[in-house]
């Protein structure tokens, strides 16, 4: 019933999701040149043979899923990897890192009409979404065409958990569309089954199995030429109200920790200038990365309002604190600058990676603080004391290590659906 009645109402909201995406364009939160996208008119023909198509939302579900697309990729006969997203920003990244077999296209909007473009134009083989995100025309779709579809590296919060079971015919419904479930917890794949879905595994998280952020050797060499010897902590991917903190922090180490150097690296870089200006209306010295500007000797803050060079960042400072923990947004990955020999340090609210930051937590490989207080404490305490801080570094790469083989797990649990759609492993008998 509740599914009729969206499709019914999405049927009729066509003008209404128009002027919506002409905000978000406005906004720019669309890309003006692929707008047509959105609305299921594809920007690319379809390539002939097998296709995949894997959904994964933003940003950080497809960073994830990049191991998986490798894989996917040395399947016979070697298939295309349809990658879709709803962000321009993971839009960017993904035009950098998507390999040679795998395209991009932005999510249609889940209009019927839409779909129904989308779906005709791409025709795949089969579905993989990643993580949690469901769109009842889309699952509808390719529940009528009979596409295998499997969901990935599942997950599924408890308030999610508590808003699908107030309407459980309907969550059936929709999640019968997966044939597989791969969860990264046991707790996500319980809730799931909870649902109603059958085929329910946990096989890890995908976020352990990606290659370590990539980065220019050029600009590193000039980054570490610029800031010499100085100590230096990363505070990455912030959100409003981390930045404040990140001052806070600098100005309460500064005279304990002579040549301090604090990087910020903003989650939306576009918010570059306006964290500049804070600061320097607090009395700091500021250089921007997307001015072109190294950091100066004078200089107490830098912040780097680029995209993609997290990787720079987490080679250059010793000490991570993860932005979204301090605010209730849910933290990012952690076990990036992990990979890269950071110790890791956040805030309470890392719901978002929760089983990641338990395993860390339980090797001794992170710090978990209350608030900006604690904060500086664990900069100050990992800063100054080098054997202590290349401890934890190390622990939390060896969980990183011995996590490493999730997308292996994936790859076997999914077998089934890539024989049914016509794909073998290479080296396999046709």
């Amino acid at each position: 019933m509740l599914e009729a009645l969206y499709r019914g109402l999405t049927a009729l909201a066509g003008p209404a999701v128009r002027r919506l995406l002409d905000r978000r364009l406005a906004a720019g939160k669309e890309d003006p040149a692929r707008l047509p996208e959105r609305l299921g008119h594809p920007g690319l023909p379809r390539p002939p043979g097998r296709l995949i198509w894997l959904h994964a939302a933003s940003v950080g579900e497809s960073q994830a899923v990049l191991p998986l697309i490798d894989r996917l990729l040395t399947l016979a006969p070697r298939p295309t990897v349809l990658v879709t997203t709803g962000t321009v920003t993971s839009a960017t990244l993904m035009a950098k890192r998507l390999p040679t077999g795998a395209i991009h296209q932005f999510v249609p909007v889940d209009l019927p009409a839409a779909v129904a473009r989308f779906i005709d134009h791409w025709r795949p083989d089969l579905a993989l979404w990643i993580e949690s995100e469901f769109w009842p025309n889309l699952l509808r779709a390719l529940r009528k065409r009979g596409v295998p579809t499997a969901l990935v590296n599942a997950r599924l919060s408890a308030g999610s958990h508590r808003n699908w079971r107030r309407a459980p015919r309907t969550a059936h419904r929709l999640l019968s569309t997966f044939r597989l479930a791969l969860a990264q917890t046991a707790t996500e794949a319980e809730r799931l089954r909870d649902l109603g879905l059958v085929d329910v595994r946990c096989v890890g998280n995908l976020k352990y199995s990606t290659a370590p952020l990539p980065a220019s050797a050029d600009a590193l060499a000039a980054l570490r030429a610029a800031m010499g010897e100085r100590p230096t902590w990363v505070f990455a991917s912030t959100h409003p109200g981390e930045d404040d903190l990140a001052a806070q922090v600098h100005r309460r180490l500064a005279p304990h920790v002579p040549r301090l150097l604090t990087l910020v690296v903003p989650r939306h870089p576009k918010r570059g200038p306006e964290i500049a200006a804070a600061f320097q209306a607090q009395g700091l010295t500021v250089s921007r990365r997307a001015t072109g500007a190294l950091p100066l000797a004078t200089d107490d803050l830098h912040v780097a309002d680029t995209l993609g060079e997290l990787g720079l960042f987490f080679r250059l400072a010793p000490v991570a604190a993860i932005g979204g923990s301090f605010v209730p947004v849910g933290g990012h990955n952690p076990i990036e600058p992990a990979q890269l020999g950071a110790a890791v340090v956040y805030g309470p609210h890392m719901h978002n990676f929760a089983e990641i930051a338990a395993a860390l937590e339980a090797a001794g490989g992170a710090r978990r603080v209350a608030d900006g207080d604690g904060l500086a404490d664990a900069v100050r305490a990992l800063l100054t004391d080098a054997s202590t801080r290349a401890a934890q570094a190390a622990a939390a790469r060896a969980v990183a290590d011995d996590n490493r083989d999730a997308v292996d797990r994936v790859m076997a649990a999914l077998a089934p659906l890539l024989a049914e759609a016509g794909l073998r492993p290479p080296g396999d008998a046709a």
